[in-house]
């Protein structure tokens, strides 16, 4: 009986759309370390500054903008034999694929002058793939939403998040490698032939539907219509609020997590072991895990009981602290903390999946992961401010409270989110 339901499991989950998504998860986390750490490895090794590195960072905007240009993917179709989702898909592979092999013909030292400024070709060149990335996230986010049916999100999006961090080891520690032996030349022409599973995937992508307005109204009207018609939702400004906190404990837990091992005296190869390698291993195994427990509890359960967990890892690292250099103590603080914080991963992306209108998917997935993603970036400041102040136990012991707020919250909308797992395809009910 096990092996049958097993076997049932099987055919159910793992089909063609389950692999395309992988696949298109590999291709959207491809570009960002050759646009990040490993662009800047590259000039690093060729006598930039530590300024002019800093300065480098700038060329990766566009992901934190995306949303601006997403309602663009909503209302325009590309003249192409597919569908309008896979269509953007393949015309921004096709640009990424084309920029990552002409960034390998130049080198750092090769500038042009721009208003009396030298500019490197390669971040320029950096910039346009930064562009052309965030907006093959807009499409691929798009199209897993509406490729996806119900029961399969939970999955679905945890392969999604798989082929993302797969594809980010690649670019970034594997590329390291690469050039350490073959040069930076041949690493990013490497990384171009890497992104040929992203083309496979299209080639074998089950065509979607879309089903937004296809009146003939103009992009302003677009925009407008998406943001309406989510925050005429009930309790609109209470979800919004939730997206932010969700993900905060982890954002605090994680923003300083290299330094507090350093600060135990652990040296810079042990901790890249630990908090890298292993980290990243343990997300991996995490998010895998939280999409096999969403189709078995549905998404309110899940988003509660992996709050609960990933509040709870935290105070593993405030164990940690209290214990000192422990090696064992550090493998497995970092372990189950990871573990935990993938499979909160997994069903948070479900959640805002299920937040989307399937006539403004783009528009409302990019604004809401844009919303998603600000607890990471402001945090920063105000953890080094609270591990001076109390200490890193202490510290740790305040990101594990920094979950109460989000876990009420989830509880005060229970209902709404149960409903959302019910039916999909309907909006939140509607003040």
């Amino acid at each position: 009986m096990i092996n049958s339901k097993f076997q049932q499991w099987l055919k159910t989950y793992l089909n063609r759309r389950m692999l395309v998504v992988l696949l298109l998860g590999f291709s959207s986390g491809l570009p960002i370390a050759l646009v990040g750490g490993t662009l800047q490895a590259w000039f690093k090794t060729s006598g930039a500054t530590i300024v002019a590195i800093g300065f480098m960072t700038l060329i990766t905007q566009p992901y934190s903008y995306k949303f601006l240009w997403a309602p663009i993917l909503d209302k325009y179709a590309l003249p192409s034999f597919l569908d309008r989702r896979r269509s953007w898909i393949l015309l921004m592979q096709l640009g990424i694929l084309s920029l990552i092999v002409l960034m390998a013909v130049f080198s750092p030292k090769a500038s042009i002058k721009i208003f009396n400024w030298d500019i490197p070709v390669l971040l320029i060149l950096g910039f346009i793939l930064s562009i052309f990335s965030a907006t093959q996230d807009i499409a691929i986010d798009a199209y897993r939403i509406e490729v996806l049916k119900h029961d399969e999100r939970g999955l679905g999006s945890a392969l999604g998040i798989e082929g993302y961090r797969l594809a980010m080891i690649a670019s970034g520690g594997f590329a390291l490698m690469l050039a350490d032996k073959f040069g930076w030349q041949t690493t990013y022409l490497i990384m171009a032939g890497l992104m040929s599973l992203g083309l496979l995937a299209v080639a074998i992508a089950p065509p979607v539907e879309y089903r937004g307005n296809t009146k003939n109204n103009n992009l302003w009207v677009v925009i407008q219509d998406a943001f309406k018609d989510f925050l005429l939702r009930k309790n609109a400004w209470l979800i919004l609020l939730l997206i932010v906190l969700y993900k905060l404990s982890d954002a605090f837990s994680h923003a300083l997590s290299t330094i507090f091992l350093l600060d135990l005296n652990f040296d810079l190869s042990e901790v890249g072991i630990i908090n890298k390698v292993l980290g990243v291993i343990a997300t991996l195994v995490g998010v895998f895990i939280g999409g096999l427990f969403m189709t078995r509890v549905g998404l309110f359960k899940a988003l509660l009981s992996f709050g609960l967990l990933s509040a709870v890892a935290n105070l593993t690292f405030m164990l940690l602290a209290m214990a000192g250099k422990n090696y064992p103590l550090a493998y497995t603080a970092v372990f189950i903390e990871n573990i935990c914080s993938g499979m909160g991963t997994a069903a948070f992306v479900a959640f805002i999946i299920s937040l989307c209108n399937p006539q403004y998917t783009a528009t409302q997935f990019a604004l809401l992961s844009s919303l998603a993603a600000m607890g990471r970036v402001y945090v920063g400041p105000a953890a080094g401010y609270l591990v001076q102040e109390l200490g890193w136990a202490g510290f740790y012991f305040f990101t594990a409270l920094v979950a109460i707020p989000a876990l009420l919250l989830l509880v005060f909308l229970r209902s709404q989110i149960q409903d959302r797992d019910v039916n999909p395809r309907l909006g939140l009910t509607r003040k």
